[in-house]
């Protein structure tokens, strides 16, 4: 899947409770755009051009999956909700809200209705400071300056002075460090892997993806079943086992905890449907030797997702191997997790049905879901 790109926007208010409509426009751009990284401090400067109360201004740096038009659209809707009334007869005037897109990653873009950077940033210290405070060392695409030398150059005599009130971060809501390893699990198509990536980009997490690619019996076994299932099944466990044993082994101090999209116990549940019941006993008797030395999650989240929408996903996503998996198939699969997950009281699991879900492209479903895990 793609990466978040990462938008710098300006956050400004002059009228009525001005810190808790920058609070509130924060919660919304949470809620609607995307992860809030980093949050400068709150300056106080005056209104420019026109007699009204002193501005508080801050500036955010956001992790968005959005095209900046959507982005500037959902801001100017942020706006309007927060009750901003703009007027095209002043150019200056008090405002409860107001929100600029000043960088978008390094992109360049100049229309009607959206100009990145903004123009008039370099200009203005009560946009200078707040972005010092977290995007000293970026450079303006255009004028191939960075935010430092940008102030040093402002000839803006105003002098806004930060204030001793943080805004708070949306983010930290959701605490996921009293796990030390989370297991994303589902079914083929589910979106555990997509689930996994979000997560581990947006909470600092080490992420151990299924190297599920790399296997060459994989679509050998789609083709021809019976005669590759054991070969596949053997396989899979040796290189889910090495890859977990390696990674939990391996202390990383800059991550939280670790994500993964599989946990090695699927290998017995795939294992069960593909082969025949004299290999699937020897397996078995193998995958438990193997299983004993693995360390479990503490947190085991199972996707559920129901059969038409993970075809609909199998397809979209387009391996030419997948694309004649049937929906028998694709239930087994499920009674097989679901029936492991009620023979398993110790294990720690969160079952979240998605099947009206689109967690990737609508950030809402994303946040009900951290906030199932999280619970």
């Amino acid at each position: 899947m793609e990466q978040p790109k990462k938008v710098y926007i300006a956050l400004g208010s002059n009228q009525g409770d001005r810190f808790k409509n920058l609070q509130l426009a924060l919660d919304a751009i949470h809620l609607k755009i995307g992860s809030i990284e980093k949050i400068s401090k709150v300056f106080k400067s005056p209104a420019l051009g026109f007699e009204g109360e002193e501005f508080l201004n801050a500036c955010i740096s956001v992790d968005s999956y959005q095209k900046p038009n959507k982005v500037m659209k959902t801001l100017l809707r942020i706006e309007k909700d927060l009750g901003r009334v703009r007027s095209k007869k002043k150019a200056h005037q008090s405002r409860s809200i107001d929100l600029d897109i000043i960088f978008f990653e390094d992109e360049i873009i100049k229309t009607k209705t959206l100009k990145i950077p903004h123009p008039e940033m370099h200009k203005r210290k009560f946009v200078l400071l707040p972005l010092r405070d977290i995007a000293s060392q970026i450079k303006h695409p255009k004028m191939k300056k960075d935010v430092i030398s940008l102030l040093e150059d402002c000839k803006d005599e105003s002098q806004p002075e930060p204030i001793n009130i943080w805004l708070k971060n949306p983010k930290k809501s959701y605490s996921f460090s009293n796990h030390n390893y989370i297991a994303i699990e589902g079914n083929i198509g589910a979106g555990k892997t997509s689930l996994a990536t979000m997560m581990s980009d947006e909470f600092n997490a080490k992420l151990i993806l299924e190297r599920f690619a790399d296997n060459p019996f994989l679509p050998k076994f789609y083709k021809e079943p019976q005669r590759y299932a054991f070969t596949l099944e053997m396989s899979f466990l040796a290189d889910r086992y090495q890859q977990i044993s390696d990674d939990l082994s391996q202390l990383d101090l800059f991550k939280d905890f670790i994500i993964s999209d599989y946990d090695v116990f699927k290998s017995l549940i795939f294992s069960k449907i593909t082969l025949p019941e004299d290999e699937f006993i020897l397996y078995r008797k193998l995958f438990y030797q193997v299983y004993k030395d693995i360390a479990k999650p503490d947190l085991y989240v199972y996707l559920y997702q129901n059969t038409e929408r993970l075809q609909e996903n199998i397809r979209k996503r387009g391996r030419n191997y997948e694309q004649d998996i049937n929906s028998d198939y694709l239930e087994k699969i499920n009674s097989g997790y679901l029936e492991f997950l009620r023979s398993q009281p110790e294990l720690n699991v969160r079952i979240i049905d998605i099947s009206e879900m689109d967690f990737v492209q609508n950030r809402t479903d994303y946040l009900s879901i951290l906030d199932q895990i999280s619970s």
